[in-house]
């Protein structure tokens, strides 16, 4: 069977253009959506497997992403049920499993503005075994990649949905598993790196000719200490600056007194080829600050680019650092995202990075490669410093941004490094070497101390390093706020494990009683509050989470504010004194905590903006998972954590206005977050205060035609909002997914590709 689909616009975007050379669609924003539909009266298509093809033509913008979402059978649609369309060289298609009949799809033509040509889509059924086999092994290749906790949790899932919903039900779920985690696998990254990190020759000389144009025609200094560096990655580093479509450029090298012959004769050889090679040969070995110095003696650029003497660095990353200073002529330090090269030369373990990222910087070495430095204030701070050996570029990074402003510090979400793995070195674990992590300890802790900061640092696993904000010696009272209706067994749990593992002791705890009508949590309510252990406070109107913790928050007494849910569990006794040594830093707005579920699976470690909403970042992973690069277990700043444990100061809270009551159930919290940063504070995750969460074990599930009709009435509020910060999260990546697991690879990336200026 092959039926062709018709499109029209599901909103007011995209819309129709009348032009003599034929008609075409403008896209006006991130979100442009049609409805398609088979023609009247083909009724709803039968489950099976379909492929779905159409052709798509840009005409100008950017065209990417266009992706098919299946409705769920009672209406609606969501991320979890989309499908990206590939490109085939004449389609744009994609294979699809339908289980329950459907009569129409969404289709999303990009998620940028465009104008495009479209004609509609068609789809053609298939046999019924043609994707059976290949599902079956693709789940096969997921299922070896998880640990033993996460397979005991997707057989648990699989358990339930078969036993609740059906075999039909147990492998559509399997498909769409599958489907948003098909792009995260190992295999993708070299096709990820074909399709959009590799420049093309005519990119190159484009690149080339485009340079000429900038206004400020800017030289850069690679500073490169060498040391006994193999013959073949020695001469790799160089020809990968030869190779830069950016000319204007030296490369600086200093040899610490190597034994190995070949290194003399490889940079003589490539010095007196290319003029911009620069050398210095010291006489005893200084190791690698002294080296760097040396290095640093020799450059003339304006900026400083530092290169280790066994990595490269593709063609195009000179040109890009250009021309992001050509576009901000005041940036002082850039860093771009980076990659490692395997023991097999081939690109593996990307870093996509945030933007700046304040506390996730001193809690590890956000800039390492490619970092670029105004030159002038190297110099001023005296370069690099003996004695840092081992996080001597770390120390260097601490000590400049003392000097700049952060407006000044700009990231470049592009792979613009390759970093060599090699046994004993940093690129393949960064505990690879013990005395850099106490070095790095040293250098945050020096930093603090230079800046006047009341706190310390210590090493912990995984070689990163945690701050610990001192409390003033009289810590504000913190005021717990804990809406519930009914649900005794949990307020029991939750109260008790405040008042017998917290150590911080100015608190108070607020019950809010949102019309219960079980007398045994009636009664133990109000033995709670006759004993003094919390403040009653009875609500009984319609539930309203933002309401409840606003009113709440008018009759709390201390000057800090916790909200938490019912169902929460203290793990570590000092979570209140984490959240609130964060909560009163002046710069920081909304604290949160890291979740845990009952069976040790992370079920909150900060949101990102995604899907055009908001995702829990490492949900299910198990306990000794750090997350994406480590992130789960760092302190750091994100664009929002949930209300389910979140602190703050008063001030802040009413700075940003609150909960919004329009938000009943869902999205308040990033609403509020998002509120908070636009009032100027940055919002912070911390690993350190631990918690258990019993998710959702009062209100229940978002599963009733009700409830999904108010979730999506509250996330289309929210996507009206917010939807330009939805869309770029500056403590996420733009070469991140939207759509899948988070940190996984974007499908295409929503990073500019190169156009001539």
């Amino acid at each position: 069977m092959s039926l062709d689909l018709t499109i029209r616009p599901m909103k007011k975007d995209p819309v129709r253009v009348p032009s003599q050379a034929g008609a075409f669609w403008r896209a006006t924003s991130s979100d442009p959506a049609f409805i398609a539909r088979p023609p009247k009266g083909t009724g709803k298509l039968k489950p099976g497997w379909y492929v779905i093809r159409t052709r798509i033509v840009e005409r100008s913008g950017r065209l990417a992403g266009p992706r098919v979402y299946i409705p769920f059978p009672k209406g609606g649609y969501a991320e979890s049920r989309a499908v990206e369309l590939e490109h085939d060289g004449e389609y744009y298609r994609a294979e699809v499993l339908i289980s329950d009949g459907v009569d129409h799809f969404r289709f999303d033509p990009s998620i940028y503005p465009c104008e495009f040509a479209c004609d509609g889509l068609s789809i053609d059924e298939l046999p019924g075994n043609h994707r059976r086999f290949d599902t079956v092994r693709d789940m096969a290749r997921v299922i070896g990649r998880l640990s033993p906790k996460q397979l005991w949790v997707w057989f648990r899932l699989g358990l339930q949905v078969l036993f609740s919903r059906g075999p039909k039900a147990l492998w559509e779920s399997a498909f769409w598993a599958l489907t948003n985690h098909a792009r995260a696998s190992v295999g993708a990254y070299p096709d990820w790196v074909r399709q959009f990190s590799t420049a093309s020759p005519e990119q190159l000389a484009s690149m080339a000719a485009d340079s000429a144009a900038f206004a400020r025609p800017i030289t850069f200094s690679f500073i490169t200490p060498l040391y006994n560096t193999p013959e073949a990655t020695l001469r790799a580093m160089i020809d990968s600056v030869l190779a830069q479509a950016y000319p204007k450029w030296e490369l600086c090298l200093a040899d610490d007194a190597s034994t190995a012959p070949h290194v003399r004769a490889v940079v003589e050889e490539y010095r007196t080829k290319d003029p911009r090679i620069k050398v210095a040969w010291r006489e005893r070995n200084g190791h690698i600050s002294a080296a760097s110095n040396t290095a640093l003696a020799l450059a003339t650029g304006v900026y400083v680019a530092l290169l280790d003497h066994d990595d490269t660095i593709p063609p195009d990353a000179l040109y890009w650092v250009a021309r992001e200073i050509d576009e901000h002529p005041d940036a002082a330090l850039l860093y771009s995202d980076e990659d490692k090269l395997g023991f097999d030369g081939e690109r593996t373990n990307a870093y996509f990075k945030c933007d700046w990222n304040p506390d996730l910087f001193l809690s590890h070495n956000l800039i390492t490669h490619l970092g670029v430095y105004r030159a002038d204030i190297v110099r001023d701070i005296g370069g690099f410093r003996e004695g840092f050996e081992g996080a001597q570029d770390y120390d260097l990074a601490l000590r400049f941004i003392e000097r700049i402003e952060a407006r000044q510090i700009r990231h470049i979400p592009r792979i613009l490094y390759h970093w060599r793995m090699i046994v004993g070195s940093t690129a393949v674990a960064a505990g690879e070497k013990d005395y850099a992590a106490e070095r790095a300890r040293k250098a945050v802790q020096e930093h603090l101390d230079r800046r006047g900061v009341a706190a310390t640092v210590e090493t912990v696993p995984v070689a990163v390093q945690r701050v610990r904000y001192r409390l003033p010696d009289d810590p504000p009272l913190a005021s717990i706020i804990i809406p519930t209706r009914n649900g005794e067994k949990l307020v029991r749990q939750c109260v008790e494990s405040i008042q017998a593992k917290t150590t911080y002791a100015n608190r108070e705890i607020l019950l809010v009683d949102n019309g219960s009508d079980d007398p045994g949590a009636i009664r133990y309510f109000e033995a709670l509050a006759k004993a003094g252990t919390v403040r009653l406070l009875k609500d009984p109107k319609p539930f309203n989470f933002s309401r409840l913790n606003n009113d709440a928050a008018k009759q709390a007494k201390g000057a800090i504010l916790v909200f938490m849910n019912n169902d929460i569990e203290v793990i570590a006794p000092e979570w209140l004194a984490e959240m609130v040594s964060h909560a009163l830093r002046p710069e920081i707005g909304g604290v949160g905590a890291k979740l845990w579920y009952p069976n040790d699976t992370i079920q909150h470690a900060g949101l990102v903006l995604v899907a055009g909403l908001a995702a829990h970042a490492h949900l299910g992973k198990p306990k000794g998972d750090n997350g994406y690069f480590s992130r789960a277990n760092l302190l750091q700043s994100l664009s929002g954590v949930t209300a389910a444990c979140l602190a703050m100061r008063r001030e802040v809270f009413e700075k940003a206005g609150g909960f919004d009551e329009k938000l009943a159930v869902a999205f308040n919290d990033v609403d509020l977050c998002l509120k908070i940063d636009a009032a100027g504070y940055r919002n912070l995750y911390t690993p350190y205060a631990e918690l258990y969460h019993h998710e959702s074990a009062t209100r229940g599930y978002e599963d009733t035609p009700e409830k999904l009709k108010r979730f999506q009435k509250e996330a289309d509020l929210l996507r009206e909002r917010w939807m330009a910060k939805l869309m770029y999260d500056p403590y996420y990546n733009p070469n991140l997914t939207l759509s899948g697991e988070p940190f996984t690879l974007a499908w295409p990336p929503r990073v500019e590709p190169f156009r001539p200026r």
